[in-house]
């Protein structure tokens, strides 16, 4: 019998344009979290497990605030992503402290993770519609003579910040709703009553309303680690090289080439969930006021975990 999925929560990151631990900063007068909402989400989903991909000098403050709270409900591990969790004939380049990328993260989960799963952000409110349409996948299809994995698709106005710029992955699909371009945008923001992208070079482009982008909840399966792992090795032979200090090894990137290579078929699954989240400290206000709205709807209890 197929194993529930798993729920895989990309939690090492420091949120420096927000300023400090972003992931446990509260949003409601409970002290919940952006990630209690997705782990009750996910759970009423279906999702049986929830692994946190953590910095290991984190772990007991994600222990006292989240993990323990939440393991009362649900079955939680914990994953260290590291920098120098690297392959023993590469180093890390003197200076560098940046992570290695979503792609290294996810690559962390190689000895943990036996079943299907969904990634996440931990900073990011996805929805209800998105796991259950995520769960769904996951437990109805299998790979087959491609790796058959999957996305959620938001309309890019409703992942928009008025505080600033946002990165986001911007994807075209084919008829069938299956992903066959992801681009990496940056530097996303409303102008002048548009929705722009600026690249490094200052080219400004506009993205229509109703565009799909990606908010890294990807459906994978234990098949990706091998993918990922002989991958991060080619990006650290070449592209670490190029930008030592700077250099990412993301997921977007992986799939769009398991696409090219035509070894991957990624369903693009569309929802008109509305995201939140704290990409900046201004966000905060205007999440806890989406927070109460939705329990007053009763989407969520008031102590969102209750015995």
């Amino acid at each position: 019998m197929k194993k529930a999925p798993a729920l895989v929560i990309m939690a090492a990151g420091m949120g420096s344009r927000f300023g400090g631990l972003k992931q446990i900063a509260p949003v409601d007068e409970y002290g919940n979290i952006i990630v209690d909402f997705s782990i009750y989400d996910a759970k009423k989903a279906g999702f049986e497990k929830v692994i946190f991909i953590i910095k290991e000098e984190n772990a007991q403050i994600f222990k006292e605030v989240i993990g323990d709270r939440v393991s009362k409900f649900i079955d939680v591990e914990y994953v260290f992503q590291d920098i120098n969790n690297i392959p023993e004939e590469f180093e890390v380049p003197e200076g560098r402290v940046k992570p290695w990328g979503t792609g290294h993260a996810i690559l962390s989960c190689i000895d943990t993770v036996d079943r299907p799963f969904a990634i996440v952000n931990a900073d990011d409110f996805y929805g209800r519609e998105a796991f259950e349409l995520m769960y769904d996948f996951l437990m109805n299809t299998d790979d087959g003579d491609k790796y058959n994995y999957a996305m959620i698709g938001y309309m890019i106005e409703n992942t928009l910040t008025e505080n600033g710029y946002v990165s986001r992955g911007v994807c075209r699909t084919d008829e069938n709703d299956y992903l066959t371009n992801i681009v990496e945008c940056v530097h996303i923001e409303r102008a002048d009553g548009r929705i722009i992208n600026t690249d490094d070079d200052g080219t400004v482009t506009e993205i229509p309303e109703g565009t799909t982008i990606s908010m890294n909840l990807w459906g994978l399966r234990p098949s990706i680690f091998a993918e990922l792992k002989s991958r991060f090795t080619e990006f650290l032979k070449n592209e670490a090289v190029l930008n030592p200090m700077k250099s990412e090894f993301y997921i977007p990137k992986v799939m769009g080439e398991l696409i090219d290579e035509k070894k991957a078929d990624i369903k693009v699954l569309t929802t008109k969930e509305r995201w939140f989240g704290v990409t900046y400290a201004e966000d905060k206000p205007e999440l806890m006021k989406a927070i109460r709205a939705l329990k007053d709807e009763g989407r969520y209890p008031e102590k969102v975990w209750e015995d």
